[in-house]
């Protein structure tokens, strides 16, 4: 018995199950959308919350060719020895800092993205030291202000990479940017982000840049802008079934479903006459006599302080709403006098098929987006991943991933 299957079948304080087989349909789902294009599958942040390994093994089942991450920490552990994740695989790492792991990232064949005259200094040198070209994405800020070369100073690193290039020291095998209102319908940013993307990118092959690759989707642009999707799509969000945002469309809209459950399992069920105070503050008052559900998960598991008094989760097929303050281990609901035993499941989010809460309900009741409730989720909470590829319950999953 493996590390998964026993945490599987053990009964446990709480668990996110992770469907890898919903997240090869997701992924395929996009690739139908990528108009053509490679898709990648972006695994940073342990895979959003799921768990990178296992999430990053059944994207490549169903047809990513691409890996990506944001850190080189990231990157490095999905070539570690073990990893299973096949050599022919690019996988790709972007957010460096000064004194980074450039050498050991162009030993392990990574694909690096380099947005600074700094960074092509140091991987320049990195590449010497190795003995070995690396293989680098010269990254073009075409308006997001965040990461990137800017404009104004794109000539002078095209120029630099380059000479680097001709030195043996480098093939630019990418060009890239980011979309800052993919997510907004419309949004002027857009199209003005897509022309300079264009322009930079024309400059470049002016001055003798032939890349493998040209990318800049993100998951709202791979589901709604076909004309962003060039070689290369990268897909964050959507793969784990979570909408980029709600303006767009919910998952179902585009063939998507939300990839974690998160349940906890009932620590205590008590009678409460009524005016009794539910949590710090007393911001809950039991309008009358009730029963009182204790859910062992809090902050320090990633749920969100700021969904107190308003977190939704199904106890025995009913919508409970948090009661009160969530602290750090726990938060209650009131049963309304409902008497689940001990050990009964909550579930705070899942795809919705029993009625339960969506990882974008929890959103709308701590004010924030999505992504944040997938990815806080502590490593406290240990994920169970169902419908792995060697399941025999998932053999036509798999065999329709490799048609």
């Amino acid at each position: 018995m493996n590390e998964n299957d026993a945490v599987r079948k053990a009964t446990l304080r709480a668990r996110a199950e992770i469907d890898l087989g919903a997240l090869r349909a997701n992924v395929r789902s996009l690739r139908a959308h990528a108009s053509g294009a490679a898709l990648m599958a972006v695994v940073k942040a342990d895979a959003y919350g799921h768990g990178a390994l296992a999430c990053a093994r059944a994207a490549v089942e169903a047809g990513a060719a691409w890996l990506g991450t944001a850190t080189p920490q990231e990157a490095l552990a999905l070539r570690a020895p073990g990893a299973g994740i096949p050599a022919d695989v690019r996988v790709m790492c972007w957010l460096w800092t000064p004194g980074g792991p450039w050498r050991e990232a162009i030993e392990a064949d990574l694909d690096l993205g380099v947005g600074g005259m700094w960074a092509l200094e140091e991987v320049t040198a990195a590449a010497r030291a190795a003995g070995r070209p690396a293989r680098v994405h010269l990254k073009a800020d075409t308006g997001l202000g965040r990461g990137g070369c800017a404009p104004a100073d794109w000539a002078g690193l095209v120029a630099a990479a380059r000479a680097a290039e001709a030195g043996g020291l480098l093939r630019v095998v990418g060009l890239w940017s980011h979309l800052a209102c993919a997510d907004e319908p419309g949004h002027p940013s857009i199209e003005a982000q897509l022309t300079r993307f264009r322009e930079m990118v024309a400059y470049a092959e002016r001055q003798g840049v032939d890349p493998e690759v040209r990318h800049i989707a993100n998951s709202p642009a791979v589901l709604t802008l076909p004309e962003s999707h060039f070689d290369l799509v990268r897909t964050g969000v959507a793969m784990y079934g979570v909408s980029p945002s709600p303006a767009i469309g919910a998952p179902a809209d585009f063939g998507l479903r939300q990839v974690m459950t998160l349940t906890a399992s009932l620590a205590l069920v008590k009678h409460v006459p009524g005016g009794h105070g539910v949590s710090y503050g007393h911001h809950y008052v039991t309008p009358g006599t009730t029963t009182l559900g204790l859910v062992p998960l809090g902050y320090a598991d990633g749920i969100p302080r700021h969904a107190s008094s308003a977190g939704p989760v199904l106890v025995e097929g009913k919508l409970r709403t948090v009661s009160g303050r969530i602290a750090m281990d726990q938060f209650v609901v009131d049963l309304g006098g409902d008497e689940p035993p001990p050990g009964a499941e909550a579930v705070l989010f899942g795809p919705g098929d029993r009625g339960e809460p969506t990882v974008e309900d929890w959103a709308q009741a701590a004010g924030t987006i999505g992504y944040e409730i997938v990815t806080r989720i502590g490593s406290r909470v240990p994920r169970v991943h169902v419908n792995d590829a060697n399941d025999a319950n998932d053999a036509n999953d798999v065999n329709d991933a490799r048609a």
